[in-house]
Parts: structure tokens; sequence; C-alpha cells
């Protein structure tokens, strides 16, 4: 009971007149001094766009070059960006510019012309924490949510890439130690593994829009272990040429319609990196390194379905045994760059391919007269329409690799196709632990094909 009302209360029982007169006053009171109306919060924005942008490497100059890209749109009334960035001294591509600090910071992002320069406001400086752990990446989701929240969230992985691969230690599986998943910190030699890469959004949340500024990255099985964590996925199935992606045009993109759907802004991504890549000062540079490129947003929500018409197409497909037709499609597809040319100067090894692109090739040159080619003929049509009318939102593939294939037959999502017999086998270790391998069953086929001659 309030002192208020204790005082009535006492005055009632001493003078139930004095305390009618108390008790009009009050009301009068009331009466003239109405509450004040609560304070509204300020309304959302539309979009706040997160990047965790891993320098600690041998491409520290390109994060940097980057941010400042993001300054030339910077953050406005409807749109945020922040970013985490983190650089270090003495590694390969060392750079003194801007300050030659080294650890980790995170700024929000403003406009500034100065491409030399970054002058958005230091939000936070971190030390020098693991930016190869999951969990730092987490903790920046789910800070810059907190701190920055909007309507719609897309946050970024920029570093280098290597798809599914994640072996279980460094060198385990006979690649170089840049070879793993995502987020390579050099300094301390750790990485974000391919099954880390859905912890990231359980522990920082869910976020509309998901983009792996890395190589290699726009997998089945990569895609399918943060399906629920982001409703559209934008990623390359092959290495992303540096200068990366067309930031200045997407955020633009995304100022004149702050509005816009994830899978539009998605679209942004890939409209805007296929008119960068088709300058002609662009198109040299691919001619010269002899690589394609590639950018495409898919839907996360329609992975499971993904991973059963897969099933339903490799199981007739080993059923009717076309051995003949598997060869030639493994031979034909086109292969991502994940050796050199002289590694691997046929692509040949490489064990990256477009999945549309098999599929498609084994179609062409089944043997129709084999018992149960028909069904599974039928079950790759389906599996076909379903990745260019569903799965795949939109989808930008340009030029020719070093071996002469036209990168139009790629069409938005890499998988894991073994290429010459037995050599690339001892690299799957940990391909049975992927969400991926277990839904879909594709390691029973991916054993099945490597002991199929591609030559």
């Amino acid at each position: 009971m309030t002192c208020l009302n204790t005082a009535l209360l006492s005055l009632l029982l001493a003078s139930p007149a004095a305390a009618g007169k108390a008790l009009d006053s009050l009301a009068g009171l009331t009466a003239e001094a109405p509450a004040a109306p609560a304070p509204q919060k300020p309304e959302l924005k539309e979009w706040t766009v997160m990047v965790y942008m891993n320098g600690k490497s041998n491409i520290e100059p390109f994060a940097l070059a980057d941010l400042n890209r993001f300054e030339t749109a910077g953050s406005n009334d409807k749109v945020n960006i922040v970013a985490e960035i983190g650089r270090s001294k003495g590694l390969d591509n060392d750079t003194t510019a801007d300050g030659d600090w080294a650890g980790v910071r995170r700024y929000y992002v403003t406009r500034d012309a100065d491409p030399e320069h970054i002058a958005s406001p230091l939000i936070s400086d971190l030390g020098n924490p693991d930016m190869g752990d999951w969990k730092e990446a987490a903790a920046f989701l789910k800070w810059a949510r907190a701190a920055y929240p909007a309507k719609k969230y897309a946050f970024i992985i920029w570093d280098h890439g290597w798809g599914w691969l994640d072996p279980v230690k460094p060198g385990q599986n006979h690649v170089d130690d840049e070879a793993k998943s995502i987020s390579h910190d050099f300094v301390t030699g750790n990485y974000i593994g391919t099954r880390q890469m859905g912890r990231i959004f359980r522990e920082g949340g869910k976020v509309d829009l998901y983009v792996s500024m890395a190589c290699f990255m726009q997998m089945a099985e990569v895609a399918y272990e943060i399906k629920d964590g982001a409703d559209v996925i934008v990623g390359a199935e092959e290495v992303i040429q540096l200068p990366s992606l067309n930031w200045e045009g997407f955020l633009a993109a995304l100022a004149a319609a702050p509005g816009a759907s994830p899978e539009k802004a998605g679209g942004f991504l890939v409209d805007t990196f296929k008119e960068m890549y088709s300058r002609p000062e662009m198109q040299d540079l691919l001619q010269q390194g002899g690589y394609g490129t590639q950018l495409s947003a898919i839907r996360g929500g329609k992975l499971r379905e993904l991973a059963k018409k897969l099933k339903d197409w490799y199981t007739p497909v080993m059923a009717a045994g076309d051995k003949a037709a598997l060869a030639r499609a493994k031979a034909g597809v086109v292969r991502f760059e994940i050796g050199d040319a002289s590694t691997d100067p046929d692509k040949r090894i490489a064990f990256y391919g477009d999945l549309h692109h098999f599929v498609e090739l084994f179609a062409a040159n089944a043997d129709k007269s084999l018992p149960g080619n028909a069904q599974a003929l039928a079950a790759g049509e389906k599996l076909n329409d379903f990745i260019t009318s569903e799965l795949v939102i939109k989808n930008a593939a340009l030029g020719r690799d070093r071996t002469g294939k036209d990168f139009s037959a790629v069409k938005g999502l890499a998988i894991n196709i073994p290429g010459k017999p037995g050599t690339l086998i001892e690299y799957y270790p940990t391909y049975s632990k992927l969400f991926f391998a277990q839904d879909s069953g594709w390691e029973t086929f991916m054993k099945y094909l490597d002991g199929i001659d591609n030559r």
C-alpha cells in the first residue's frame, strides 16, 4: 500500500466527511494532469548489413580496400552497415596502409569518398581475438543485431574459402594449410569448419540473407549446413577473383530500394556481380587467369527437398549401371579450380563440379536401352528443373576456364564429384559427418563414381 493510500485510510477512519472532501480534491487533480504518453521507439531501419572481414591473412590489403568500398555508400536512414575487420603484421602481402594497426576492430560504416583511408567511426577495438573461431563470428552477429536492430539482416563472411573441405586437424587430408572451409586466421592457424557454420546462426540469430565472399562456398554440402540460418544464401561455385563482389553496385541498389525482400537483395548481388565482371577490363583479367566466374543466390528453405530429389536421381542411376555415361559426365562437367595448371592440367582431378551440368551430361550420354535408365532420366529431369526453377533464385556465370569449358553450363550449385579414380577419396575423412551427406546419402554415390574412369 502506498503512503498516499495509507493517509486516506487514516483520514476516512477519523472523519468520513473530511475524507470525502480529500477524495474530491484528488479526483480534480487527476483530471487536470493526464498521464504523459509513453515514449515511442525509433522506427526500425530496413536492413542491417553485417560484414565479418577476416583480413588476418595474405589478403589483408583487399580487406582494407573493400571496407573503403563499403564507404562509397555508407549507412543511411534506411540501411546500417557494420563491419568487424581483422589484420595482422608480418604475413605475406602485409600492408602499412591506414596506420598499420594490427588486431580486430568494429566500425559503423559511414559515407566517405577517400578510397585510401577508413573514415568510418571506430566502435570498438577488440584486441586480437581468433577470427577463425566460429564463436567470434557469432558474437559479432549477435552484437550487431542488438546494437543496430532492423527489419531484415544480411551477414557476410569475407575471406578465403575452400568449399566443404574440413579436415579434423591441419594437414590431415594432405592439403596445404589454407585449404580449409572459411575464415582462415593465419595468426592462430584456426578456421571456421563446415559443420561449425550452422552454429554461427544458432548462436547469433537467423538472418534473411547470408553471403560468402570466399571461393568455392556455393556447394550443396556447405549450403545445407546453414539452410536453417538464412533464407537466402549467396556465394560462388568457383574462385572469386579480387576485387571480389560489386559492393558499390549492391549497396547503391539497396539504398535505392531499401524495402527490397531478401530474395530481391540477393538478386542485387548477382546482377551487380555480372555487370562488374562483364566490363572489358574484368573480362581481360579473367582471360589472362584462365578463369570463368560465377555467383548465385539460392533459397535455404529448398535444400531439404534438393537432398531428396538428388537421392531419387542417383539411386536409379546406380541401379541402371550406365558407367559409360557417368564416365563422360565426369570428364565433361565444369569443374572448379581447386588445383592449378601444374598439378591438374586437364582439370580432371578437381573434385568440385556443377551439379546441374553433371546431371545434364549423364542424360545426354545415357544408353536409353538399359533397364532402369528411363527412371533415372525422368528423375534427372525433375532434379534439374527443381534446381533452375525453385532452388536457384538468380545465377550469373561468365567466361571460360583454362580448359575451354564454357561457364554458361554452370547453373548455381556445386557438389563434390570425384575426379580421376582413387586420387582424392583420401580427402573425405569428415564427409560423412556433414548433414548433407547424412540426409542425401551422396557419399555412397561419390564412392561409386570414384571407381569410374573419367579419362
